[in-house]
């Protein structure tokens, strides 16, 4: 429907703004979101919650320090600043407090954060489009408050948790140490790992500045945000599922146990979105004579991608937990050479 009132420029830039923050998001937490999973003790899910949020706290007073300084040299319009730090902020609570609900078994609070911004983000959409036109504005903003209104609900369903987790009392500088140390391949390489994988996954938007049609770049755009529906919804139902089963597993049938996962994660993710790019290619007529012209050929191509994404995801962090993490690292660095250098090589 937003697409109806809005040019297809408008997507292009909202596609560039939502990858933008949540690619400076992902180092916030320095990937200690990550080691939630490697054991079932509570104390050590406790350290590592701390840790994660004192990261994620000096993080967020570096990125305000750093748009005001963008904003005041004037690289950036002051709305858009503020826009993109309560986006960037939100996304790193929901990252923090999706990886603690999950490692707790509270799916119901994932499941029901995700249904919050579900509604919200969209209807905003409508209205900030309707307030201030069909302007790339409207769409950040109903971003930003999408992803708040998803913390907010978690973070007041996940309060009491959150305080056993990090009571004042039990915050010391030795202990945050001694975590960092214990846990120092998260930040040095598994946050790089998911910097580079990150990368990958947002290929179409390294590709969109060598088409030379601007509506294609459009159409890209718009099937991202559309694919990033079933996308979501794979994740939220899989990656928890998964990762809070993967905690419970220990000693020689945990590989095992990874590997009929991995099977099952590539049979549901087939099963989500092969119907999706038929239906796309077959329905692709009723764009026909429209500003959106083509789109259901580029959605059905697109959905080839996102099932890859899908499924990339929950493995991604199933990677994390293992010992050999460099491998995960080294893999990602490969896949982003070879995207990059796909890219180069077609030109266009």
């Amino acid at each position: 429907v937003a697409a109806y009132f809005c040019p297809p420029s408008i997507f292009a830039a909202f596609a560039v703004f939502s990858a933008a923050a949540s690619f400076v998001s992902i180092p916030a937490l320095m990937r200690l979101e990550a080691v939630f999973f490697r054991s079932n003790a509570r104390y050590e899910l406790a350290l590592a919650f701390r840790l994660a949020s004192a990261s994620g706290a000096v993080f967020l007073g570096l990125a305000a320090v750093a748009l005001l300084l963008i904003v005041q040299l004037g690289w950036l319009p002051p709305a858009i600043g503020l826009i993109f730090f309560l986006s960037l902020a939100a996304r790193i609570v929901l990252r923090l407090l999706w990886a603690e609900a999950t490692a707790e078994g509270d799916f119901r609070a994932i499941g029901n954060s995700n249904l919050v911004q579900a509604i919200v983000q969209p209807l905003l959409m409508l209205v900030l489009i309707g307030v201030f036109g069909p302007k790339a504005l409207a769409l950040f903003l109903a971003d930003a408050l999408g992803h708040c209104a998803a913390a907010l609900y978690i973070l007041a369903r996940r309060s009491g948790s959150i305080l056993t987790l990090a009571h004042p009392r039990l915050w010391s500088l030795r202990g945050l140490a001694w975590g960092l140390a214990r846990w120092s391949d998260a930040p040095r390489i598994l946050l790089p790992s998911a910097l580079l994988s990150f990368g990958f996954t947002t290929a179409p938007l390294l590709a969109l500045p060598y088409a030379e049609n601007p509506l294609l770049a459009a159409q890209v755009a718009l099937a991202m945000r559309l694919l990033d529906m079933p996308t979501q919804m794979y994740g939220t139902v899989s990656g928890p599922l998964v990762m809070n089963g993967l905690r419970a597993q220990s000693g020689p049938g945990r590989r095992s146990w990874i590997r009929w996962a991995m099977l099952g994660l590539a049979a549901a993710a087939i099963g989500v979105f092969l119907p999706i790019a038929i239906g796309a290619h077959q329905f692709d007529s009723i764009f026909d004579g429209s500003k959106w012209s083509g789109l259901g050929e580029v959605i059905a191509v697109m959905t080839l991608f996102y099932a890859g994404i899908a499924l990339f995801n929950p493995l991604h962090d199933i990677a994390a937990s293992s010992r050999t993490t460099a491998w995960q690292l080294a893999s990602h660095a490969i896949a982003l050479v070879a995207i990059v250098a796909t890219i180069l090589w077609f030109g266009n």
